[in-house]
């Protein structure tokens, strides 16, 4: 029975052991090499060998084994013992595993989510394996699922190389347009395409991208200015693609945008009218001209219809034909006698939408008699059914065709001419009679016209008309070098540009046919290495960086070269204007500047002018300064870089300033740079002398009579608060009033007024000096006046009487004179020049009174030494009207001289 139970129940123990199954969630970067742990399955699934802890009994090892190799087998190594998980040698891809672009993407018949997070996003790429863990005690299933991360490995990629657009012309600015071949990027999320953008938006167009609910990002093509076709009918640009990686990646891809045309032309005709001769025997059929109209337009908006006008008589409709598709005038109907002999007819060129273009055709009808003269060529150049060939670069007078002219009647004199228009000439040709030779008149040139049609016209005197037609085609041969479509190709970039960046495409057209016509592109020598021209499609590209500031013109020459034999060329001139970014600061042309300003200079006077310069240019080299400190008091003008000082400045309060001015250019963002500024206040002669002594014009001095001249009897004393110059005083007496008012002198210098001459018994009374105090300041010496009043008596009996003089007005002149300081004569100098006259005129009165002259000479010289010896004992009273005496006065003490 225990055999039995046994039996029973073991099945189902060894069931529950199977069915445990477990999932394990990995993830890890695509392109990893091999060996990279991803996992340990022992560790993550707690088994007792991966924590360390031995059973009771023991038991066999653990084993980890695939349960299948499939595609998910190939990409990672699984170790047998340690249940550890490695990349192979296989390189993960992402891209090449997960063709998906949504959704879970499962590989190798598993699901997926890491062990330690959440399950994968719905953009997870899963990498699907079934693990075996055994022995049975621990047997089990696990399910590990392993995520792959996108990283960016991919460029983005335009499926086709070249992308057109087509956009009319009318397109009104903000025009949208989507461009159906976006770029694709293998890789996901921000690693995806993000943005868009054009190289060279020739200033019209821009991009715009706008995203789906899906995610997916188109492009779209914006109209920002106006479009003609007529001006230009293709614009070729390159569009690039970025995706949102780091660091980004981009592709590329060529982007024509072609403008279609619209109905906004009309046909017109080169001429208004058109003469045209018809004979009478002319053929039904006979073409006559072809009226040609143009229309600037493409397509249908091009296509010109004729017709004649309602002017046109009904028999000129019947008798000639007008074909309305291409012009053609042609004679439908036979010319008769009563056929009129004029013609007008008014056609008409129709465009779709347009007013008529009008041009009028007139017919004139000869008549031809029967038996006409014969016209009988003989063809010098190439001729082929009736067609001459000539080559364009045939010289002058080139001989194309003898004509000999015949008169069946042979009674008749015959006549020829030439008619139509081309460098021909018809002439005869002697000594023989009825030979003319055809020959041109000037060299052909294909490019002009390519097909001549001329008629040889006979007649006699009896009015028989013949005409012999004969068509002239032009050869081409490689006469013309290739044409720019501009002899000055204008340019500009901005400075710090990418590599290889794209200037414009060049553009030349040859007027020569087949090889000789096809254009190949080559820069002049004097071009730089940096700048690359492609020879078939000309298009014009710089290889490196350009800076401004190093270089912003650049001049060089571009060759269009035909196929020819000889090859010929052609010149023009690329000039490429390198534009400025904000990328230097504003320069001060000094860190620091000083400045002397004249103290009481007015207010908004200009103290300096702060010069400042940014290599940059336009608005990012415009410059703004300002004042960070003193403000208050100072400002600066902006646009000349003025310093200002709002308020008339005094060195007596403030002898100098420190400023800091910033200067600021206009780039965005903005670049700034400061420098100091110094003001040094200079004075300036703004303080008049003050006169301290005397004090008062109403104070007098009492000069005695017996006072010995040259003797000092006061003096002015004044300051002044300037410095310099503008401090140094002079002393001038500009006024005097007295008995005899010049026996006083003052010294300029230092303002000591002296006795000049002895005062005799006439010369009592009250003397009145009006002193002029001035200093030599600059530009005007400013001044004070100080009058100064000697009383000369021998005593003040009545003071009431001296004071009422003072009080009266004096009637005083003015004398101009500029002090003379820097002459400084001493008084002996003075007095020994005055005694050498006197001695050289006595010596010439008599020769017989030498002795006695020399002794009368010795005898005033030592007594004028001795009067300047005395003159510093001479006695100074003054007595102030106020009644106060000078202290310094009072050191001398009065004394009473006799008059000498």
């Amino acid at each position: 029975h225990l055999f039995l139970f046994l039996l029973f129940v073991g099945p189902f123990n060894c069931f529950a052991s199977y069915s445990r199954a477990t999932e394990l969630f990995y993830s890890l970067n695509e392109g990893l090499p091999a060996g990279v742990l991803i996992g340990s399955l022992a560790r993550d699934l707690r088994l007792p060998t991966a924590s360390g802890q031995r059973p009771a009994a023991p038991q066999p090892p653990l084993s980890f084994t695939l349960a299948s190799r499939g595609l998910g087998g190939q990409y990672v190594q699984l170790d047998n013992r340690s249940g550890e998980l490695h990349t192979s040698d296989v390189e993960i891809d992402r891209e090449a595993l997960c063709v998906e672009s949504s959704g879970v993407t499962v590989f190798g018949g598993a699901a997926s989510v890491s062990s330690s997070s959440s399950p994968p996003s719905s953009e997870s790429c899963l990498l699907l394996l079934d693990v075996l863990v055994l022995p049975q005690e621990y047997f089990r299933l696990v399910k590990v699922k392993i995520a792959i991360r996108d990283v960016n490995d991919n460029a983005p990629r335009f499926p086709v190389p070249h992308i057109r657009l087509s956009v009319p012309e009318n397109a009104p600015v903000n025009t949208r347009l989507a461009i159906e071949h976006p770029a694709l990027d293998p890789d996901v999320g921000t690693n995806g395409v993000q943005t868009y953008r054009l190289r060279d938006n020739y200033g019209v167009f821009t991009l715009d991208v706008e995203e789906n609910e899906s995610g997916e990002r188109t492009p779209y093509l914006i109209v920002m200015g106006a479009l003609d076709r007529e001006t230009r009918e293709e614009y070729v640009t390159v569009i690039v693609a970025e995706d949102g990686g780091t660091p980004p990646l981009v592709g590329s891809a060529t982007l024509t945008i072609a403008i279609s045309d619209i109905n906004d032309n009309c046909p017109q005709f080169s001429d208004s009218q058109l003469n045209i001769t018809l004979y009478g025997n002319s053929s039904l059929g006979t073409h006559l001209a072809t009226v040609h109209a143009v229309d600037m337009d493409l397509g249908s908006n091009a296509q010109i219809t004729y017709s004649y006008s309602q002017k046109v008589p009904q028999p000129s409709r019947d008798l000639f034909h007008l074909d309305e598709s291409t012009g053609a005038i042609t004679l439908s109907s036979k010319v008769d006698g009563d056929t009129p002999r004029l013609h007008r007819l008014i056609i008409l060129g129709n465009g779709p939408g347009c007013i008529p273009a009008v041009i009028t055709v007139l017919v004139t009808i000869i008549k031809v008699m029967t038996r006409p003269p014969e016209v009988v060529p003989r063809f010098i150049a190439n001729e082929a059914e009736g067609v001459v060939y000539l080559k364009e670069l045939e010289p002058i007078n080139t001989p194309i065709a003898f004509f000999t002219i015949k008169d069946p009647d042979e009674k008749y004199k015959v006549n020829c001419y030439l008619e139509g228009d081309g460098p021909f000439r018809l002439s005869p040709y002697k000594p023989y009679n009825n030979e003319y030779l055809l020959e041109t008149t000037k060299p052909l040139d294909y490019e002009t016209q390519q097909l001549y049609e001329i008629s040889v016209v006979a007649w006699n005197s009896e009015g028989f008309h013949v005409n012999k037609i004969v068509k002239i085609q032009v050869l081409d041969d490689n006469d013309n070098s290739p044409i720019f479509s501009q002899q000055l190709i204008e340019l500009s970039i901005e400075e710090n540009n990418v590599p290889n960046a794209f200037l414009t495409k060049l553009h030349a057209t040859d007027a020569d046919s087949g090889e000789r016509g096809q254009v190949s592109y080559f820069l002049g020598p004097d071009a730089p290495s940096y700048f690359s021209l492609d020879k078939s499609t000309g298009v014009l590209t710089v290889s490196t960086q350009l800076d401004r500031e190093e270089k912003e013109k650049y001049r060089y020459t571009v060759k269009a070269v035909d196929s020819g034999f000889p090859p010929r060329e052609s010149i023009a001139t690329v000039t490429i204007t390198v534009l400025d970014k904000n990328d230097n600061s504003p320069r001060f042309i000094n860190k620091d500047f000083s400045f002397f300003v004249p103290e009481n200079f007015p207010g908004f006077g200009e103290i300096g002018v702060i010069s400042v310069t940014d290599a940059d240019a336009g608005q990012n080299g415009w410059v703004a300064l300002s004042v960070l400190n003193g403000s208050d008091i100072f400002v600066i003008d902006t646009g000349k870089g003025v310093l200002r000082a709002k308020v008339s400045l005094d060195r007596e309060q403030q002898s100098s300033y420190v400023l800091w001015i910033e200067a600021v250019d206009g780039g965005d963002p903005a670049l700034s740079s400061t420098a100091k500024i110094t003001i040094l206040l200079l004075d300036i002669n703004d303080n008049p002398p003050l006169v301290l002594f005397p004090q008062s014009n109403m104070s007098y001095l009492l000069v005695l009579p017996s006072t010995l001249p040259g003797s000092p009897i006061t003096e002015v004393y004044a300051v002044d608060k300037d410095t310099g110059m503008n401090a140094v005083i002079a002393y001038s007496i500009i006024g005097r009033r007295g008995p005899r008012p010049e026996s006083f002198r003052i010294d300029p210098k230092t303002g000591n007024i002296t006795l000049e001459e002895s005062l005799m018994q006439n010369d009592y009374g009250l003397y009145r000096l009006l002193v002029k105090v001035s200093d030599h300041g600059y530009p005007e010496p400013l001044h004070s006046t100080v009058m100064v009043n000697l009383f000369v008596n021998d005593t003040v009996s009545n003071e009431s009487y001296i004071e009422s003089l003072l009080r009266k007005e004096p009637d005083i002149s003015i004398e101009e004179k500029q002090p003379q300081i820097s002459i400084e004569p001493t008084h002996k100098k003075m007095e020994s020049a005055s005694c050498m006259p006197t001695l050289v005129a006595l010596s010439i009165i008599s020769l017989g009174s030498i002795a006695l002259v020399t002794g009368m000479g010795i005898y005033i010289c030592l007594r004028k030494g001795k009067k300047h010896h005395r003159a510093d004992e001479n006695l100074e009273v003054q007595i102030p009207l106020n009644g106060r005496i000078n202290l310094h006065m009072l050191e001398k003490k009065p004394m009473e001289i006799s008059n000498i």
